[in-house]
């Protein structure tokens, strides 16, 4: 029998490769943009966003468990997979589009997701909603060094 957990792990996944739509053009155009001096831990940020992911996935199997196939519980999946596409969205459509504006919007876009998702949780399941934390602190900073770039690199707003 296929568990809760290995669905919702396995739909993480494939909405993560999404991630990977992008070309070496894509690559370059990032890798040219000049970025804050205070940005030290750029090397890190797979793996924070790694962490994020997988604290997201374990929070929508708490949700699945405490009142598996209701609709309620359907509708909080949706918008659990909703916050990932629109993250896995934020690189590919920002480097496809060349645009850090659309990434500091896409950005902002996720964090209100996030916030929604964690208050609508929050009676459900404290562990779960615990589990979006560090989404909801990662996200803003994220976002406002998406926006920071923006002024070192205004021809590429």
């Amino acid at each position: 029998m296929i568990k809760s957990w290995m669905v919702i792990g396995g739909i993480a996944i494939l909405v993560a490769l999404g991630a990977n739509f992008i070309t070496p053009s894509d690559r370059k155009w990032f890798k040219r943009l000049q970025r804050p001096r205070w940005l030290t831990f750029e090397a890190l940020i797979p793996l924070i966003w790694t962490v994020i992911f997988v604290c997201g996935a374990w929070s929508a199997y708490i949700v699945w468990e405490k009142n598996p196939g209701t609709t309620n519980t359907w509708l909080l999946m949706g918008l659990y997979l909703l916050l990932e596409i629109v993250t896995i969205a934020y690189t590919p459509v920002m480097f496809r589009l060349r645009s850090l504006k659309v990434g500091t919007i896409i950005g902002g876009i996720g964090f209100i997701i996030s916030l929604i998702l964690t208050l609508t949780v929050l009676p459900i399941s404290g562990w779960a909603a615990l589990l979006l934390l560090p989404y909801l602190l990662w996200s803003p900073i994220g976002t406002y060094t998406t926006w920071a770039m923006i002024r070192l690199n205004p021809q590429d707003a």
